[in-house]
């Protein structure tokens, strides 16, 4: 294989990479994070491939990506989505769960690779949950924080004895998202199902 083989392969994942991110409307940071690409290419490539091919479905977000991490827990459902999220970056290898629940990050720095495991994992949990409450930079922050056992950390129901996300900040009741939904009667849409706000 020839150096510029490689080089042009190199490029080719980026590019993908950028229009999968640009698709599940990742900031500019969120995507030169892991691509390595220009804010200035990543500009042109959302401008060719979407606003001047009239693809109107696909938006650019505007300032910073999203810093709290109030709407995981804001309520049982947002919870058990954050939830299921830990538990896909887990399975795409990006988090790796101890035996005391701490989390870790299992990649040194976002790249390429990374991107499309985080790609996955967001497109797996969108099918997961059609009217998905948490979108790719909320998925993006979560990863991030959830990862620093700080702000936080995965608790353990009292009842079912299944880990959950937490808000280290906030005052645990010790039931998972599940148990709670069910002491409030309320109903959990079937996976695949279409679930409103």
């Amino acid at each position: 294989m020839r150096l510029t083989d490689n080089r042009y392969a190199t490029e080719r994942s980026q590019f993908e990479l950028a229009l999968r991110m640009i698709r599940h409307e990742a900031r500019t940071h969120t995507i030169k994070e892991c691509t390595g690409l220009s804010d200035d290419r990543i500009r042109k490539l959302y401008a060719t491939y979407f606003r001047d091919s009239g693809d109107d479905r696909v938006r650019r977000r505007r300032g910073k990506s999203p810093q709290q991490v109030g709407l995981f827990v804001k309520n049982p459902l947002n919870q058990l989505e954050a939830t299921t999220l830990v538990a896909l970056f887990c399975a795409s290898l990006l988090l790796r769960i101890d035996t005391g629940n701490k989390v870790h990050a299992c990649w040194p720095r976002p790249d390429v690779e990374y991107g499309h495991r985080v790609c996955r994992a967001f497109e797996t949990y969108v099918q997961l949950h059609r009217n998905a409450r948490l979108s790719f930079e909320w998925a993006w922050r979560l990863l991030k924080s959830i990862s620093s056992n700080d702000e936080l950390y995965l608790a353990t129901c009292r009842d079912c004895r299944t880990i959950y996300v937490q808000d280290a900040y906030a005052l645990d009741h010790h039931h998972c998202p599940s148990c709670e939904i069910g002491r409030q009667g309320q109903r959990i849409a079937p996976l695949g199902e279409v679930s409103g706000h």
